[in-house]
């Protein structure tokens, strides 16, 4: 019975999917929610309230960092499920393990943004990106071995998402190298990498990473 059930377990791509959009929903929402306005009781002039969104600063840009990590990682499982015929229970698992790790960056980015002059909390945050990184393609790997893929996929959609996930993961460890210098250099360095996948640039060395 055991062996029929597992036969059976986690076939629907489609929950996979409305999994993942539910988590990433709420992943995004978190990170708002941790943006809190100046207390109203602390301001009393119009320097007083600039200075108020100034300090706000960090939070707006891990915010922004993460929507981005967010968004790119989102693309990236989807743009695998899209590929998929069917699933099977091994396969419904490793997503499952790509979302917990999804669920983990509204935590790395309060620390973050709690601690933006760290270098701990500035490689945790990196960390979170590698474990994200090195489960979505365990998840590609597993679908290509397990001959998952749809029959009219094209040949070279294996390489090509192998490709994607490696370079963006060596971009984000050089990131992590220069954060290692100056944290504020990293994360520059990583926003400049989230915005060549989101904005994706027709240029010949940046299009094809």
């Amino acid at each position: 019975m055991g062996i029929i059930y597992n036969r059976l377990a986690g076939q629907e791509v489609g929950r996979i999917a409305a999994l993942s959009d539910g988590l990433f929903g709420v992943a995004m929402t978190l990170l708002v929610l941790d943006i809190h306005l100046p207390e109203k009781l602390d301001v009393h002039s119009e320097a007083e309230l600039w200075a108020g969104v100034v300090a706000l600063a960090p939070r707006l840009v891990t915010w922004l960092m993460s929507m981005m990590t967010l968004g790119i990682f989102w693309l990236g499982q989807q743009a695998q499920l899209s590929q998929i015929e069917r699933a099977d229970r091994n396969l419904t698992w490793l997503h499952f393990v790509f979302l917990a790790v999804v669920t983990l960056l509204p935590f790395t980015t309060r620390l973050l943004a709690d601690f933006f002059s760290y270098r701990v909390a500035f490689f945790l945050y990196w960390a979170n990106i590698l474990l994200a990184g090195v489960a979505l393609i365990a998840c590609w790997l597993y679908t290509e071995s397990a001959k998952l893929i749809r029959t009219d996929a094209p040949p070279e959609l294996s390489g090509a998402i192998c490709r994607r996930i490696l370079y963006a993961q060596a971009l984000y460890a050089f990131g992590a190298a220069l954060g290692f210098v100056h944290v504020g250099l990293g994360v520059a360095f990583i926003i400049l990498v989230q915005l060549n996948y989101v904005i994706a640039p027709r240029l010949p060395v940046l299009y094809k990473l």
